[in-house]
This record gives C-alpha cells, structure tokens and sequence, in this order.
C-alpha cells in the first residue's frame, strides 16, 4: 500500500466511524461488516472499532516491527483554534508541522518503551515471528496548544484535547493484514491545570501507554473478542 493510498484509506474508514459515533445508535449499523480484506468486525462501541481476520491471534508474534506514526489533525482544527484565540496565540501551518513531528516520535518512544519493557523485542527487519505495527494518529484536537508564542501565559484547561489511535497489524513474512483498531481518546484529568507543552506531553504519553501496554498483551498470546453493540 502506497503512503498516498494508505492515508485515503485511513481518511475514509475514520469518517465512516466519526459519523457514525456522533449520530444515533443506529447509525453504528453503517460501519462495514466486513472489510475488501476479508476482515470482519469484532468489536464496535462509540469509541473503538476492531477488525481482524477470521481465526486470528497474535500468540505466535515475540518481536515487533513498529513503522513510523502518521499524524494528522482533526479536520478544521487550525481554523476552529485560531479564531478564539489573540493573534499573537495563533497556531501556523509549521507549528502544526512540529507538532506532528513531535507526537511521531513520542509514539515511537513510547511503544518501543512499553514493548520492550513487556519482553517484546522492537526490530527493524522482517521474521517468522515478528508483527509488524503500522500506526497512526488522527482526529489530533489540542486544546491549548504551547508552541512557544509570546502571548503564552496561564492558560488553565481541564482536558487536554484526544486523537484517534489507527493501527494496523501484518504478519511480516507474508504481508497479510492481521487486523485493525481504530480507538478514540480523550484526555479529562477531572481537574483544571495550566497548560503547557509538558503538560500536554504527559496527557499524551498516559494516552500512548495505554494502547502500547495493550497492544503488548495481546502479542504472544490467545485473544478472543466478541461483537459488541454501542455503550456509552
């Protein structure tokens, strides 16, 4: 899959699940059964989609291949944040550049940390045994965002935004999709800080060890989940 067609791909299923998590419970029905893949739906709630191949587990996976995350924000968000805020607070194009570049590779870090950590070598080559993790990161909406600007001063938030983990999964000696999860999150410490570049670090990396240790416990062993209907 080329990186032009991957991103159409990833674009066009997050708006099938954005639309339908923000309609009524029947609009759920609209997500694909299947997949052009051949992979069907085993799980569906507001916030998280799964798809995996019939009779799939991850039990025979020990290492990991982790590709470098795509990121791409929600749609219209420099314009939505840049119209209730002064000037000098104004977001740019290459401020968002940054920010992309940034969040890329505390994914990187965070992952290979997580994995490492939970006994999963991360490679940079193909094997019998190694799973290779294409991810991304979309729907990205930062609340307050700290690129340094000189109107920056006390900017006090309770959530620090939420992005959309995309994630796909392929046995490296053959190339087959194993599976894919589209997991949305959001950040509510259930109290109000200043925001700041390190605190919005830290919201994302909780967010980031969260999927990385999950993904970590589905490697190497037997996993089965079933269809669910829409929860809150």
């Amino acid at each position: 899959m080329t990186d032009a067609f991957r991103i159409l791909a990833v674009l066009w299923l997050a708006c099938i699940f954005f639309a339908a998590a923000a309609g009524p419970a029947q609009a759920a029905d609209e997500l694909p059964q299947t997949t052009p893949e051949g992979m069907e739906l085993l799980k569906q709630t507001r916030s998280r989609v799964t798809y995996a191949m019939p009779g799939a587990t991850l039990e025979q996976y020990k290492r990991v291949a982790l590709l470098d995350c795509y990121v791409a924000f929600a749609k219209n968000w420099e314009r939505d944040y840049n119209r209730q805020v002064s000037i000098d607070r104004r977001i740019s194009a290459k401020d968002m550049e940054k920010i992309k570049a940034r969040l890329a590779e505390e994914f990187n870090k965070v992952f290979t940390k997580e994995l490492t950590e939970a006994g999963h070598e991360v490679v940079d080559h193909t094997g019998e045994d190694v799973l290779v993790v294409r991810p991304a990161i979309i729907n990205l909406d930062i609340t307050a965002p700290d690129v340094g600007n000189a109107g920056w001063s006390h900017v006090i938030v309770q959530s620090a935004g939420q992005m959309t983990l995309y994630m796909e999964l392929f046995d490296s000696a053959t190339g087959a999709i194993i599976a894919r999860v589209i997991d949305a999150k959001a950040s509510d410490r259930g109290f109000a800080v200043e925001a700041n570049r390190a605190t919005n670090k830290s919201e994302a990396d909780r967010i980031l060890r969260g999927w990385a240790r999950e993904l970590a416990s589905h490697i190497g062993a037997v996993r089965e989940e079933t269809a669910e209907g829409v929860k809150d």
